[in-house]
């Protein structure tokens, strides 16, 4: 601000994405898409470069697509579909439902051992069969279904863990950053939005449009370029996640809404890349299987695996030394602290129960809870 940083207490106004977001509050999609602002668009790809043209943008539509369901513990789990890998997290859940998590206990050896080799399998079926359904088809039914999952870990040790180079995605019929945004929402109604959106990387590609106040994004990033050729997130992906016109890169994006007997239950999401699928994950299992009040479910640590790198992600006090030990003789390798300042993702969520709402921040990051 007037060539010097930005202070706290400091206001920072941005006139040129104001008038962007009240063109397109009047114009609609032509607020952005055609006239003033796609001009500035495009005069900014010819300036450096970009190959986004005029026809490119009055030729997107953005499009509706059927939410993904399973049922959990009498529980109806509803996410985001492809070109969302969010499917992962109803299989897992799917793999976990035959195990009685509730005994053995939050943080424990066995629900830990479980949950990794859940989330290793999942991940492997992420790199093959994922990717926009528009393009390839993606066997959604297949990949939700209790039976596949059973058939996933039908080769699961409860004493052992296995390696992520000995696990293959199933056979079927004939991976976003800490800038990602997440917001749970409940109304008096009860009708319930689960939002995420994002930039990819930080500031994404770290351009502004002038004259427009709009950040562009690197969402390219989440393409897989080559077979078996890792992102930023070392996700790996292969032909269902190959670049190609008019084609919506594979996200993790996972926003989840739970609910029973048609009433929301649970409104939960999260930022985080490829993390965001494992942290909504941990989010429903602590309310559902750990019967834990909403603070403590979204609050308590983390961990993280997603099969290769073999690997497993972790935030303070998620693991006991004793339930540490307890992984290392089962095999389980590479523990990793989380190397960034804030923990694993940012699972801001609202719970509905006995007819009140509770909403909490997560606090790995600033925010807050508010209620109307």
């Amino acid at each position: 601000m007037d060539g010097r940083a930005l202070q706290s207490g400091d206001t920072w106004k941005q006139p040129d994405l104001a008038k962007t977001l009240r063109l397109i509050s009047e114009k609609g999609r032509d607020g952005f898409y055609a006239g003033e602002t796609a001009d500035l668009i495009v005069q900014e790809m010819q300036k450096g470069g970009g190959i986004i043209s005029h026809e490119d943008l009055a030729n997107y539509r953005a499009v509706y697509r059927e939410p993904v369901h399973t049922n959990y513990r009498g529980y109806d789990v509803w996410t985001m579909g492809p070109p969302s890998s969010a499917v992962l997290v109803l299989q897992m859940l799917n793999m976990l439902e035959p195990f009685d998590l509730r005994s053995m206990g939050w943080g424990s050896s066995e629900t830990i051992h479980l949950m990794i080799e859940a989330e290793r399998r999942a991940y492997a079926d992420r790199a093959e069969h994922l990717g926009d359904s528009d393009f390839y088809d993606v066997p959604l039914s297949m990949l939700v279904d209790k039976k596949y999952a059973a058939s996933r870990f039908g080769d699961f040790d409860k004493n052992k863990a296995s390696t992520s180079d000995a696990i293959f995605a199933g056979i079927g019929p004939g991976q976003e950053s800490l800038e990602t945004t997440h917001f749970s929402v409940i109304d008096k109604s009860g009708t319930a939005v689960s939002f995420t959106t994002t930039l990819n990387s930080p500031y994404g590609n770290k351009i502004v449009v002038p004259g427009t106040g709009i950040l562009l994004n690197n969402e390219m990033n989440d393409f897989s370029v080559k077979p078996n050729t890792t992102n930023q997130f070392d996700l790996i992906g292969r032909e269902a996640n190959a670049i190609a016109p008019r084609k919506r890169m594979l996200s993790s994006m996972s926003p989840t809404i739970v609910s029973k007997d048609g009433v929301p239950v649970l409104v939960t999401g999260s930022p985080g890349g490829s993390t965001i699928i494992t942290t909504t994950l941990q989010v429903i299992l602590n309310v559902v299987d750990h019967e834990m009040s909403l603070e403590d479910a979204v609050s308590f640590p983390r961990f993280h695996h997603q099969w290769k790198p073999d690997r497993i992600i972790h935030e303070a006090y998620a693991f006991s030394p004793d339930t540490l030990r307890a992984l290392e003789k089962m095999g389980h390798v590479g523990f990793f602290p989380w190397p960034y300042g804030r923990g694993i993702g940012d699972a801001n969520s609202v719970l509905m129960k006995d007819g009140t709402l509770h909403g909490v921040k997560d606090p790995r990051a600033e925010g807050v809870a508010v209620g109307f």
